[in-house]
């Protein structure tokens, strides 16, 4: 059982979450609101999916809000934080969960799909996370923020230069977002996933992937979750600007 996050009655109950319709986002989705939270989910065009993620926050007695925005457009992504924040005030959390991978051999990636890659990984830790700093700083109820990176933004991987040159990003930016935010008692962490049951790794061989990992399987999104739980709660109040690795025992 992952710890539950321990919420002060005044406090804002509200977390923002990503890319929150499948895989791992999807996990933290429900993990959070069997913790206590209302989740606001975003996702960027599968209206389906984030419906049966916003049932499952619903189905843990909590509210649901759909949030339809592509996390690499700056302009709309601030437009539509700016209206839900006037809407429904500063958020507690938020887990920077969206992204896409283009692997490719170096000499063959294309720059279209460069750009895209840290457009959507890299950017959109500004993009998501500035017009929503100042609301919860001045709500002065402290906070957290969970930045999902990658295995492979702390020891590379081939074929995926552009992947993990925006994991390896999240990381120096959420290290220097924590120190700017700890007098505010706004913690910043990442959690670093493995290789995790998602669509991410869907027609890859299993087995084979499995062989590479000390534990001999996968991750599970829910696995990934409950880490992100941990974040959240009381008992990880005085943690700060670190990355928390999930998986299985890979270096």
């Amino acid at each position: 059982m992952s710890p539950r996050a321990t919420i002060d009655s005044d406090a804002p109950k509200r977390v923002l979450v990503t890319g929150g319709s499948r895989g791992i986002g999807r996990a933290v989705c429900k993990q959070l609101a069997a913790d206590g939270y209302d989740v606001a989910i975003n996702y960027h065009s599968n209206e389906a999916a984030a419906r049966e993620a916003a049932a499952e926050v619903e189905a843990a007695g909590r509210t649901a809000t759909l949030l339809a925005f592509d996390v690499a457009d700056r302009a709309a992504t601030g437009a539509a934080l700016a209206a839900d924040v006037e809407a429904n005030g500063a958020y507690f959390g938020v887990v920077c969960n969206a992204g896409i991978r283009a692997d490719a051999a170096f000499p063959t990636i294309k720059g279209d799909d460069w750009d895209r890659v840290l457009r959507t990984n890299l950017d959109a830790f500004y993009n998501v996370l500035q017009p929503l700093t100042m609301p919860m700083i001045r709500a002065r109820r402290g906070g957290r923020i969970v930045v999902m990176t990658s295995l492979a933004g702390l020891a590379g991987n081939r074929g995926q230069t552009s992947y993990a040159a925006s994991k390896a990003g999240l990381i120096g930016a959420a290290k220097s977002l924590a120190q700017e935010l700890a007098k505010r008692k706004i913690t910043v962490n990442c959690v670093a996933p493995g290789l995790i049951e998602t669509e991410m790794i869907e027609g890859a061989m299993v087995e084979s992937l499995a062989n590479m990992i000390p534990m001999q399987r996968l991750g599970k999104p829910e696995e990934v979750a409950a880490v992100v739980s941990f974040l959240f709660s009381e008992g990880a109040a005085y943690i700060t600007g670190e990355t928390i690795s999930v998986n299985g025992g890979m270096m």
